[in-house]
């Protein structure tokens, strides 16, 4: 291997094989890689900056000697790079780098860091560093574009219950049609199997292990004593396809209905108050919901779909309550308790900093234009309505989201964009997306497409991403929440098109996994089959069934936990793109050597090149206590937290370096924080499950 020693000794070699290799929770950083002269390059976790679209500008410490006698020689280098993530296992690769700036604390000769910095902007180009996208959500600095949409956060009506209760949900005043494969009438506006016996012209409610019976479809069911012979029918089939997938459960709990946005929360009996160390906050440890009561103004708060609400009373009424505005102890919740899961929820806190920066990194593809394709069907003739306070106009009749700008039509389908020249097509790839949508109101059922974006184009292939927003996780006031609060209307006509909903489906978000839904929801409740129920309704793009409660924060304590009963999780790992073959992702994209990608992808160029020998890949080696700052200057942390800066080539005591403590603890967050994902994945054998649409309901405790 040639190296690149000036005749003062700084090292100007290849730090290229550093960047190879992917990093994850076992792969621990500082990376090291010794040279064939005995030499060693170690470079420290980088440090990311800024990320603005799929750009991404951080920084990295690193040390340096040609020979083992050698003295080390500190610095740190920027960089640029394209953002290439896979939400799926939580990684990012960073192309088309280039490096900006090169700085050598105590060496002042110009002329030898600027060839060290040629050297680097045309070497680390060939290379790809992988990073986990926890360590960049952590670690990231600078504060992001602040979002202030305008969503609708009254309190839906909030059901407090000591009894097992299930709720179930009905889009609206129930609209039954006749089902030609059960041969009965079905409700098809709710998630739920209701089905009216024409024999005795009652109404059946699907319960897993228990059929519930009612003389009328929106209210007073109550367990089925004995079944007419359709539904034992019915009731045989189900439970042939269910057998070994759902649990089973002697549980038989009353059923509420509403028709309209709700929420259920329970505890199991009276409910039974805990303190929360540190702090004047008590919360009912016989629920599973986030139910809190402060002494200090003896008021309940209670967190749902990431927002909270606030009430004298747990029967209510409630209101909402901005997370600004809560009790100050909340923020004083400690890592590792056992409510701290909802620090994310609670604006300042570094739960949802990280939640925050999360939720603004894109799941990134590039698409194929000659292979991707987009079909719509519309329910008749297609019919559109204005957006307010734009120009554009949504296609209400379908279950696709096309827009209308002027005599063009846009349409969004897993994340890709489309145009046509007609409502119907042909539709082709887009390059661009329409002028106005970022400016479609949350009010519209078209407001999440403006978290689908486009970066870049080629004549073969389009650099696409959508961050979390496009499946309803928002940055609001400081944290993020779970939906717009609004209620979209649904299309009925001979077919029902429901809209994605906030409430009703106990949206929780966890730091391990993102936003997921129904605490106790069963697959026997909720049953997605060609036997279930009528609409595909509730919150986009979920699968399930993990529910890992989050105990720990960066100080350790409990991991993830496997509990197999059916709770739907959401977002945080779930790539929709995975469900296109016309698209790759990241990881798809490893596959083909890099002489095999077509011609005019521009981020492949550069990257046809032989890989290191195995002896000279880098190896996890020392510690990562290494730092560098904005201004160059590279600092050690200590055992006892104190910090040291390099000058020359010896470590000076230096002032107490907030900034410096910043960077420790969010390396120690993002690290346990993959952690935890890695044996969530490793405990649960993976995510399970496919990415259905729509969603489905109901609590059941």
């Amino acid at each position: 291997m040639k190296t690149f020693f000036n005749k003062t000794g700084i090292l100007l070699i290849p730090f290229i094989s550093l960047f190879s290799l992917v990093v994850n929770a076992e792969s621990i950083w500082p990376k090291e890689l010794k040279t064939e002269k005995g030499g060693v390059i170690t470079i420290y976790q980088p440090q990311p900056e800024s990320l603005k679209g799929d750009r991404l500008v951080g920084r990295a410490a690193f040390s340096a000697k040609e020979l083992p006698g050698d003295e080390l020689q500190f610095g740190v280098f920027w960089y640029n790079a394209t953002l290439v993530t896979d939400r799926d296992t939580r990684t990012a690769t960073l192309e088309s780098i280039t490096i900006s700036e090169v700085r050598l604390p105590g060496v002042t000769d110009e002329n030898k860091i600027n060839k060290l910095k040629a050297f680097l902007e045309k070497e680390i180009p060939k290379w790809e560093i992988v990073a986990s996208l926890d360590d960049i959500a952590a670690t990231i600095e600078q504060e992001q574009e602040a979002v202030n949409a305008d969503f609708k956060n009254n309190a839906p009506e909030i059901i407090f219950k000591t009894e097992p209760t299930t709720l179930v949900l009905i889009d609206g005043e129930p609209r039954l049609k006749k089902d030609e494969k059960l041969g009965m009438n079905k409700v098809i506006n709710t998630p739920f199997l209701i089905v009216e016996n024409p024999d005795d012209k009652k109404y059946y409610l699907y319960g897993g292990q228990n059929w519930y019976v009612s003389a009328l479809v929106a209210k007073d069911y109550n367990l089925a004593a004995q079944l007419p012979k359709r539904i034992q029918s019915l009731d045989k089939q189900l439970k042939k396809e269910t057998e070994g997938k759902a649990p089973v459960t002697n549980e038989k709990p009353a059923v509420l209905v509403s028709l309209t946005s709700a929420e259920l929360i329970q505890s199991k009996g009276e409910p039974q108050y805990v303190n929360i160390q540190k702090t004047s906050l008590l919360y009912i440890s016989n629920s599973e919901d986030d139910i809190f009561k402060s002494i200090e103004d003896q008021k309940f708060y209670v967190l749902l779909s990431g927002r909270w609400y606030a009430a004298s009373d747990l029967k209510g009424p409630w209101a909402y309550i901005s997370g600004d505005q809560l009790p100050k102890d909340f923020a004083n919740i400690p890592e590792g308790s056992e409510k701290d899961n909802v620090l994310a929820s609670v604006p300042g806190t570094p739960a949802s900093r990280m939640a925050v920066m999360d939720a603004q990194i894109p799941q990134t593809a590039k698409v194929d234009r000659k292979k991707a394709t987009c079909t719509v069907t519309y329910d008749g003739e297609p019919k559109f309505e204005k957006i307010e306070g734009t120009s554009l106009s949504l296609a209400v009749n379908t279950t696709s989201k096309v827009l209308q700008s002027g005599n063009k039509y846009y349409c969004v389908e897993t994340g890709v964009w489309f145009v046509a020249d007609s409502p119907k097509g042909p539709w082709k790839v887009s390059d661009e997306r329409p002028k106005e949508v970022d400016k479609i109101p949350a009010s519209s059922p078209a407001y999440p497409l403006q978290y689908v974006y486009i970066y870049d184009s080629t004549p073969e292939v389009v650099y696409v991403g959508y961050t979390p927003g496009y499946t309803g996780c928002y940055v609001y006031g400081g944290t993020v929440v779970y939906g717009t609060g609004y209620y979209y209307n649904p299309w009925y006509g001979p077919y029902y098109y429901p809209q994605p909903v906030t409430y009703g489906f106990s949206m929780h978000y966890n730091p391990w996994t993102g936003w997921s839904m129904g605490f106790h929801m069963s697959y026997g409740w909720f049953h997605m089959s060609i036997y279930g129920g009528g609409g595909y309704w509730g919150p986009p793009m979920y699968r399930p069934p993990y529910y890992p409660p989050y105990r720990g924060g960066m100080y350790g304590g409990r991991g993830p936990t496997f509990i197999n009963n059916g709770n739907i999780n959401i977002d945080r790992s779930n790539n929709i793109y995975n469900g296109r073959n016309d698209v790759a992702t990241r990881d798809r994209q490893r596959g083909p050597s890099a002489s095999q990608q077509p011609a005019g992808d521009r981020r492949s160029q550069g990257n046809n090149i032989s890989q290191p020998k195995a002896s000279q890949q880098p190896t996890g080696r020392g510690r990562n206590d290494v730092y560098g700052d904005r201004s160059g200057n590279v600092y050690q942390r200590g055992d006892n937290g104190d910090w040291s800066q390099r000058n020359g080539n010896q470590w000076n005591q230096a002032d107490q370096r907030n900034n410096m403590n910043r960077d420790y603890e969010n390396r120690q967050r993002s690290s346990n924080q993959n952690a935890g994902f890695q044996q969530m994945n490793r405990g649960g054998g993976g995510f399970g499950g496919g990415g259905a649409r729509g969603g489905g309901g109901g609590r059941r405790r």
